[in-house]
């Protein structure tokens, strides 16, 4: 075992740096803390790390694979002007959540010689799209925006909802408002790290029944899609959960911590279907985080009696039930290994049962 100084794992391969991108790594103690949940703005300024790296590779690839297109080399060259001369600029262009999938798939379609939209790059340096809101509470600030009208690169697995009129616009702002009151005074390390993360919140309709549902995308850093609840305990607790999803799969572009999903499947609990091992993780992981949430819910002792008590023991049992699965199922790496130990140890020490 490393000391809590070392590095886990190099995610940007190479030695040097490559146009102005660093190699990169996740310290010991930093690695750990995530697997607890636990990682805070830290974690967060690690994995923002990493992503902007390997969005900038990405452009980097687009453009070496396609040297002759003019209107992508202009695009790509107002962007290392922005990486020189205004950080925070080309930061925000390199993050914006559909950059990822939209370079990924331009690369893909360079290499199989098929007519590719590389143009759109023009498109993320204009700005982004939505009401960007501004919710304060405590001294804590998250600035959102709300994304109705965007291009919408990236499939959340749900119908999005949009455009949205103003009256909907406004019910969404003061439902956030709300639900980052309930972060900062009940959750704050998770609303700090929220608050870090989280710069983009797409709608989504509800699910054929009416029930709520979130998601995240695997290539869509820094955002959490959602349907609107009528409780704001409920979008507060989404907001945790989507954003676990987004700080696993962060981490997943640095530290490999399963083998590539093969035919083997899994029981989860909290769903019908069995599931591979590294959606099995991933479910695993934000349920850490429910049961956190409801944990400290129960501490408070606000809302419907007994309620936060039924749903931490629920979500207590399935994360340490799936946890053992994945101990057991033979597909996750040595980091991987390490990372659900430390999981499966963060529940335990929320209370309860063994």
């Amino acid at each position: 075992m490393a000391g809590a100084g070392e590095v886990v794992a190099a995610g940007v391969p190479g030695a040097r740096r490559v146009d102005g991108v660093p190699r990169h790594g996740v310290d010991r103690a930093v690695f750990r803390a995530i697997a607890g949940a636990r990682g805070g703005v830290e974690a967060v300024r690690v994995l923002r790390a990493g992503q902007l790296s390997k969005r900038a590779l990405l452009l980097l690839a687009l453009r070496r694979a396609a040297p002759e297109h003019e209107g992508y080399r202009a695009a790509y060259g107002r962007v290392r002007a922005l990486q020189r001369e205004d950080r925070a600029g080309w930061e925000e262009v390199l993050l914006r959540p559909e950059l990822d999938a939209w370079a990924a798939d331009c690369l893909r379609g360079v290499a199989a010689g098929e007519e590719v939209p590389l143009e759109g790059l023009e498109g993320f340096l204009r700005g982004g799209s939505g009401r960007v809101l501004v919710l304060e509470c405590d001294g804590l600030r998250w600035t959102p925006s709300v994304d109705h009208v965007g291009p919408r690169r990236v499939d959340y697995g749900r119908p999005p909802a949009g455009p949205l009129s103003d009256d909907e616009l406004s019910c969404w702002e003061g439902r956030l408002a709300e639900a980052w009151r309930i972060l900062v005074r009940r959750h704050r390390r998770y609303a700090e790290a929220v608050a870090a993360c989280v710069a983009t919140v797409v709608p989504l309709c509800p699910a054929p029944g009416g029930e709520e549902v979130s998601a995240a995308a695997r290539r869509a850093y820094g955002a959490v899609a959602a349907s609107l609840p009528g409780d704001p305990v409920l979008l507060a607790l989404a907001l945790v959960h989507e954003f676990l999803h987004v700080q696993l799969g962060a981490l997943l572009d640095l530290v490999p911590l399963h083998r590539p999903n093969g035919p083997a499947v899994y029981h989860a609990p909290w769903r019908p279907d069995p599931r591979p091992a590294g959606a099995l993780l991933q479910g695993t992981y934000a349920h850490l985080g429910v049961a956190d949430f409801w944990c400290a819910e129960a501490a408070v002792g606000v809302g419907e009696p007994g309620r936060a008590e039924r749903e931490f023991t629920r979500w207590r049992a399935h994360t340490l039930a799936a946890g053992g699965t994945l101990l057991g199922c033979g597909e996750l790496t040595s980091y991987g290994m390490e990372f659900t130990e430390e999981l499966v140890r963060s529940v335990r020490g929320l209370g309860g049962p063994a």
